[in-house]
């Protein structure tokens, strides 16, 4: 009797067990915020950044695996809003309206300032002007502004032709929105496909005027970088007539000096302790914001140095 007791609760106890594995979801999400798998979608803009902010997250935490896709502002967004990705970094936060077409299906995204970028000019190495006021940027995108002083001495004047990366990129968008003020572009600007198209067509072309994120020009000890600088020149840029024209430094993005700056975000609405949050939180915290230091832009969070100071 006693065994039979026993029997009927073993088997009592193993259909308890099928019960609960059978009541478990099979597409419940098994990530954590150092393993399984995530897609993120970064603005082309960073590719450089994110490539090594994630080689080093993953370096880290080998059992996570970030699957980026690089692609236009616009795209990235709507991959968000679909829910074909659980982070996108963009150079803007969402609007009140993206807000609550998210709350609308009961997500609440949330958003992380990581950085604060700038965009730089560039022009082709046998251009010799080589500063821009504000003003004269906006003429030459509104089309009143189309012809480059003397390329060189015994060259004539030649039209200026402006190059994006991309027709829904950040750049492009930042541009038309702050600086136009939403007023179109004019017949000579045109974007490419990428970011290194750019720089070549830049490096091929005496009148072109090339923008694109300050990170692809700014790490002096990154030899993609250097190659760079030596097809084409950055331009300095001054806020108006009376003001001293400036590079794209850190300490110019950082004061402001230098007129075209804008924040980085990145926008998580995987709100759970996923691994989409799990690399929100290393790109903002020391690890993340180091690189993005060394990248050129401004960190949002100063990242903490631990120094020890002997008093003997």
């Amino acid at each position: 009797m006693l065994l039979l007791t026993k029997n009927i609760l073993t088997f009592n106890l193993i259909l308890f067990l099928f019960g609960i594995l059978g009541c478990s979801n099979p597409n419940e999400p098994t990530d954590t915020p150092t393993s399984g798998e995530v897609n993120i979608v970064v603005d082309e803009s960073f590719q450089k950044l994110f490539d090594t902010q994630i080689y080093t997250f993953e370096s880290i935490y080998q059992n996570a695996k970030i699957h980026a896709s690089y692609l236009p502002e616009n795209e990235a967004l709507l991959r968000l809003i679909n829910d074909s990705c659980k982070v996108v970094v963009m150079c803007r936060d969402l609007t009140k309206e993206e807000h609550e077409k998210f709350e609308a299906s009961n997500l609440f995204p949330i958003s992380t300032k990581i950085a604060e970028d700038a965009i730089v000019l560039l022009v082709n190495p046998e251009n010799t002007d080589t500063t821009l006021t504000v003003e004269k940027l906006k003429s030459i995108l509104l089309g009143n502004d189309s012809l480059w002083n003397q390329l060189n001495d015994k060259s004539t004047l030649g039209k200026i032709n402006v190059v994006f990366d991309n027709s829904g990129s950040a750049n492009a968008r930042y541009m038309q929105d702050t600086l136009l003020q939403g007023k179109k572009f004019a017949n000579n600007v045109f974007a490419v496909k990428s970011n290194p198209e750019i720089i070549e067509y830049v490096a091929n072309n005496k009148n072109a005027l090339g923008l694109l994120s300050v990170n692809w020009i700014s790490d002096t000890d990154d030899s993609t970088t250097t190659n760079i600088l030596k097809k084409v020149k950055v331009v300095a840029v001054a806020k108006d007539d009376a003001s001293t024209p400036v590079k794209p430094y850190q300490a110019y993005i950082k004061t402001k000096d230098y007129p075209f700056t804008r924040n980085v975000f990145m926008i998580n609405r995987q709100t759970r302790a996923g691994l989409g949050m799990g690399f929100v939180s290393f790109v903002a915290g020391d690890k993340g914001q180091l690189m993005i230091l060394k990248a050129g832009l401004i960190p949002s969070i100063a990242p903490v140095r631990l120094v020890e100071i002997n008093t003997k």
